[in-house]
Order: C-alpha cells, then structure tokens, then sequence
C-alpha cells in the first residue's frame, strides 16, 4: 500500500511541493530512497531507522521504498526526515489521522529530536500557495514560518509530540509572529561623526536616490564611519522588502531564530578576502552570496582595491540587473540583489595622497597601478565618487553635535515619497534604478543645465553610462530641493561627484 505525505523543497528563493511517497511491501529487508536525493537524503534511512527505535516505534522489517516527487529535480539536505517518518508510520498504521492538508520538514537526530533548517519562510510560503492548511517544522523555525498568514505553523520539539498531536493525545498550539518593532535607538548615528560635512551631503544624496558611492580619503578619515551610518538615514522597508529580504536570509541560515522578519535594512560588509563566489552566490549546491544577502540594503567594500579583479567584476552586471544568475549543469537559479554599494579605498598605496598633513611616499607609478586595480567599467557603475579629507583638529576637538540620522532621514523620505509617486506602476523605486526611457521622461532640464552637461561631457571625457549617471543624481538633489526642474546648479553638484574620474583615473 503506497502512502503519500507532503513536504516542501528549496529551490533558488522559491519553495516548491515534494510528495513523499511510502511503499511498505514484502520482501528482503530494504529502504531505499529515490527521486534524485543528494548524500544527506540518502543518509535520511539511517537517521529515520535510529529515530523510530529510539522513540518507542516500531520499524518495520519490509521493503521499503521512499519515492519523492517530482524525481527530476535535484532534492538536497536533512530536511526531508521528518515527512519520511511520518509517511513510513502512517503506511505501518503507527498513524492513523489524516494528514491529507498537512506538510511537514525537519531534520532529525538519532533521539527523535527535530533540528532546524534553513529555508522555512519560502517554503512555508509555497505550503499556501498550494493550499496547505497545517505545517508542522522545528521548534525553532515555528517563529519564521508564522509570519505566512492563512497558514498554522505548529511547532514540533520531537517525534513522540507530534505524533501524540496528530493522533489527538496532546494538543501543541500554532505559533504566532511576534509584533514587528523598528527601534533605530542604538543605530550608529550621523551626529557621532565629526566634520566631513561634504561626505555627508554625498551620502543624503546617495539615500535619497539610492546611488552607489565611492569613499577615498586616508586611513583615520572616517569613511568607515560614515558607510555604517548610511542606514540610519536610509528609508523604511517595505514589508514586501522586508519578505524579500527575510527569504535570502532564512536560505542562508542568518535569520535570527527570535525573528519572524528582517526589520531593519542589511548591512554586509565582507572582508576583502572574500572569494568571487562568496561575493556572488554559487557553490556546489547554490546559495546566496554577499551581494544578494545585501539585497533591499548596503553592500559595503572597504578597501576596495584590495579585493580580486575577478571578485570585483563579478559585481558588474549584478549591479546593472539587480540580480545574480547561477548556471550550474542540472540547474539555473537567480537570486535578487538589489543593493546600494558602498566603497571605500585610500587614495594610494600609502594612503596619504594629497593629505595636508602627512608625505606620501608614493611613485607616480605606484599610484597608477594601485588605482587601476578597480577597473573603469565597474568605477562607470558608482554614482557618486566623493573626498573624504583628514578631520582637523578643531573638528575633532569641537564640542558642537553635528546633524543626527533623524533630520537627515526626514529629508530622504521626502525625495523618496515624490519618487514613489512618480514611478508609481512600474517596477523602478528610486532614481537610481530608472531605465533609458524614463530617464529621459523624468530629467527634464533647463538650458543652463544642458550647458553644464555639455561641458562637463567633453571636459571630463564621461562615456554614456556616466553620463546618466550624472543625469540621475541630479535628477536626486533636485527632488531633495523639491524642484521639477534640473537646474544648473543640480547639474554642477552631480558633476562635482564625478571629477575623480578626471582627477585619479585619467592617467591610468
């Protein structure tokens, strides 16, 4: 008699149904597991066998046959033991409820114990999608999975509970999401950061359009600083991008067990070590990368000529398409990255280039060659390149508080509220993201402003990607001014963020 239990499976950032069949027939004592399981589904015989025995259930000495489908698509990890037990139980009349509109995940140890996985959220998604009504997961991931609303998520500490809960022993409540709190009150604050009153601007400018920006300035000149605050200011997630953002994390195993959502925007900040895959996503069995754990956040890249040219380009098309695609021979997975990048590097080897109060020690050529490990075509890709110069005394010693988070972000919400209107039915959300026809719909300037564009073009030699670029961020200062209009003087500002390229690349 073949015996059907449903599960759910991982595939990219999407979950999908696995029917768990169970034949329990006569014959030589077997199990066997089909339906393209990896070594971790396969090992599932022996965690399920030790788990009914030490339970109290008896294992029955048949030919078992475990079938899950659909069978052409790759299944990976422990998370299948839970509803391979409880197929096998209901086939040897261990269970007797119906289990018809339930699904159930979970990795056993060899106690009956069920362990945590990754991945709920999407699955339990899925689950109601497919018009799942109960999903029984670990206790741990009960908080994760709650958050689906129209969908009981029971949470199961062991076999012999759940299995006294289906046969109506004991009774385990559905978990429920905890009430979602922002608290910004131990966020680092723009008030903490003295002076640098030009790279602050940069950065208002950067949130309010979402643009990439590039840091350069010496050691001990704040930039880190600067890029850890740039959250406080940036606009509230949504909950779509709060779900957008949980989903990667729960496929990652980074979503904090007491959390049923990302709250707050992700901030990744990987060392410059980090491999071309780790920056990207990929593996074996694909995951997501830095990039994509940053998606709806910042990614930020401190000492960005330290890292591989390999990892870097990596980034270039990623930044383009909000997305990263993973090829692999028996599938093709895409995960969103839609992220705000953040770089940061010294002006040098040395790091003391144009520093008012050190020498630096550099050649010419060692100069060259230390600012041509990042390439044009991803410098093209950053909106904004901006000074960071070396706080002076005065500054630093100055008992005045600068400008907190909370003022600066009042006035990013406003530019962002007018982008929101404007963009209102298509899929752009800030300037930054705007596509070629819009981009010439929605920057409409004056004739002094073309002027300024005109010159600025032939002067700084910008190619036609840093062109609308320039085009976007002045399109952004003139939302946080609330004008309709591109003026000269929005013009001039944005052009401003890109003389670096003449500056320190030009002779490169």
């Amino acid at each position: 008699m073949v015996v059907k239990c449903n599960s759910v499976g991982l595939f990219g950032m999407d979950g999908y149904m696995v029917e768990v069949e169970a034949d329990v027939s006569g014959g030589m004592a077997a199990f066997e597991i089909v339906g393209l399981p990896d070594a971790a589904v396969r090992e599932s015989r022996d965690r399920v066998r030790t788990a009914m025995h030490n339970c109290g259930f008896g294992f029955p000495v048949s030919r078992i046959t475990v079938n899950l489908a659909p069978a052409d698509i790759k299944k990976a990890g422990p998370l299948y033991d839970l509803p391979i037990l409880i197929a096998i139980m209901k086939a040897t009349s261990q269970i007797s409820a119906p289990i018809d509109d339930c699904a159930f995940i979970g990795e056993l140890s060899l106690s009956g114990e069920v362990r945590s996985v990754n991945g709920v959220l999407p699955m339990a998604i899925k689950a109601k999608e497919s018009g799942i009504k109960k999903l029984f997961v670990p206790c741990e991931d009960a908080v994760e999975g709650a958050v689906v609303e129209g969908l009981e998520v029971y949470p199961v500490k062991d076999v012999p509970g759940l299995v006294a809960h289906l046969q109506d022993r004991i009774h385990i409540e559905p978990a429920t999401a905890p009430e979602m709190v922002i608290s910004r009150e131990f966020m680092p604050d723009f008030s903490q950061v003295k002076g640098q009153y030009e790279a602050k601007r940069a950065l208002e400018i950067a949130a309010a359009g979402g643009h990439n920006i590039l840091l350069i300035g010496p050691p001990g000149s704040g930039k880190s600083m600067l890029a850890k605050r740039l959250p406080s200011i940036l606009p509230d997630m949504t909950f779509e991008e709060r779900i957008e953002a949980s989903k990667i994390h729960s496929i990652a195993g980074l979503l904090p067990k007491e959390q049923s959502l990302i709250s707050e925007r992700p901030f990744r900040n990987p060392h410059h070590t980090v491999s071309s895959v780790g920056l990207s996503g990929g593996g074996t069995i694909p995951k997501p990368g830095e990039v994509s754990l940053a998606h709806n956040g910042v990614l930020f890249l401190d000492e960005l000529p330290e890292f591989s040219r390999t990892a870097l380009e990596v980034l270039r098309q990623p930044m383009e398409d909000g997305k990263v695609t993973v090829s692999r021979v028996h599938s093709t997975v895409s995960y969103p990255c839609s992220v705000m990048l953040v770089a940061a590097m010294n002006p040098c080897p040395c790091g003391y280039y144009g520093h008012t109060r050190r020498k630096c020690t550099c050649s010419d050529n060692a100069i060259h060659k230390y600012l041509g490990r990042v390439s044009g075509p991803l410098l093209d890709r950053i909106d904004i390149h901006v000074e960071v110069p070396a706080v002076e005394y005065d500054e630093l010693s100055s008992y005045s508080g600068a400008e907190p988070s909370a003022k600066i972000k009042e006035r990013v919400d406003k530019a962002r509220a007018i982008q929101t209107e404007r963009f209102e039915g298509t899929a752009v959300v800030c300037n930054a993201r705007m596509t070629s026809d819009l981009l010439r719909k929605v920057c409409v300037t004056d004739d002094k402003a073309d002027e300024v564009l005109k010159k600025a073009f032939d002067k700084l030699g910008l190619s036609a990607r840093a062109y609308d670029r320039v085009l976007k961020v002045a399109r952004t200062i003139a939302d946080l001014e609330g004008s309709e209009i591109i003026c000269a003087e929005h013009v001039l500002e944005a052009v401003q963020y890109r003389t670096l390229d003449k500056k320190y690349w030009s002779n490169n």
